[in-house]
């Protein structure tokens, strides 16, 4: 890896901290309490989707394992806990084995908040509200930068549910998204490679392939919700018992941030954990221990309530029309 400077992305910058500023702004005025949490810890959320980093502190021969946080999430539902109210991060996060590119850095900014007495839909009303604001501000601002967002309508959602995205744009039936004998038959007919690979991982080719592309691309920004319950660990379970309360927000084509209604239940958590702690162990990831102090928190009461998170440099592409992350940043490191 090379470390650059890139002092021609100065304007792409201002508009990135406009858009920072605007969300700092716009939680201040919902009564969103900013809070400021580490990001190490000696456990984390077990989740098999992603990797971590490992780094170790060391004290003479005394040595610890810690972790960088892929979310603030472990420490914010702990502040929920305690009874903090709606709260907001916006802040450093690192996910470890995606490659670097236009969208992935392993090191990026992430606003992740939480309200109370509400489920996932209640919070896209407020994201959509925060759309309008930040769109509003950079507006405002005199700026050579043209905007995508101008190009934007924010009045309201394109709204899809999985279900009914992969039977339009994949030719998916909903039988057969959710029999995973039958979905690994189907994408063998497609020509993905199946062989080694779990139902998770072929759902997410397919998904990244024939589903991601067409959402958010007709002037509104898409929300696509109630995802099977093998890819929300943390959200609340539908009636269905199928799928799960969790939505993704798109624009262009782009995944901007992920939202469920918040699993309450210890029990059915401390069970969901174990299991992602197992699929990461076959899948060898890094081995760290489980954050057994969140299931200890959670026999507290968690109160009822829905969370976002959305990367902020995604977003501010938006703002800023630029079609890299990196065309944000003064100093890259790739």
């Amino acid at each position: 890896m090379r470390i650059t400077t890139r002092v021609e992305n100065l304007p792409n910058y201002r508009k990135y901290l406009q858009v920072e500023q605007a969300v700092h702004e716009f939680m201040q005025k919902k009564g969103y309490l900013k809070a400021d949490v580490p990001v190490m810890s000696p456990a984390l959320i077990p989740e098999s989707y992603l990797e971590v980093f490992e780094t170790e502190f060391k004290f003479f021969k005394n040595k610890e394992k810690l972790y960088l946080t892929p979310s603030p999430e472990l420490f914010l539902k702990r502040l929920l806990v305690a009874g903090i109210g709606n709260c907001y991060y916006l802040g450093k996060a690192f996910r470890n084995s995606d490659p670097i590119s236009t969208l992935h850095s392993y090191e990026f900014t992430m606003l992740e908040f939480y309200k109370m007495e509400v489920d996932y839909m209640d919070v896209a009303d407020e994201v959509l509200e925060m759309l309008r604001y930040i769109n509003k501000k950079i507006k405002s601002q005199k700026s050579k930068v043209k905007n995508t967002s101008q190009k934007l309508k924010f009045e309201k959602w394109e709204k899809i549910s999985v279900t009914e995205a992969f039977r339009e744009y994949a030719k998916i039936s909903e039988k057969e998204l959710f029999d995973h004998e039958l979905f690994l038959k189907k994408a063998k007919e497609k020509k993905y490679r199946t062989d080694g690979f779990s139902y998770e991982d072929i759902w997410s080719q397919v998904y990244t392939s024939e589903v991601e592309t067409n959402l958010g691309i007709n002037g509104y920004p898409t929300l696509i919700f109630d995802y099977p319950k093998e890819f929300a660990a943390l959200a609340k379970l539908n009636k269905d018992g199928k799928t799960t309360q969790r939505f993704e927000i798109y624009i262009n084509g782009i995944e901007l941030g992920d939202c469920y209604t918040e699993l309450t239940d210890w029990k059915e958590q401390d069970l969901r954990f174990k299991i992602e702690d197992l699929r990461r162990k076959t899948e060898e990831k890094i081995a760290y221990p489980i954050d057994k102090g969140f299931i200890e928190a959670l026999k507290y009461g968690l109160p009822d309530s829905a969370g976002i998170a959305i990367g902020l440099e995604r977003l501010a592409m938006i703002f800023a029309d630029v079609d890299s992350i990196n065309k944000l940043k003064l100093i890259n490191i790739c």
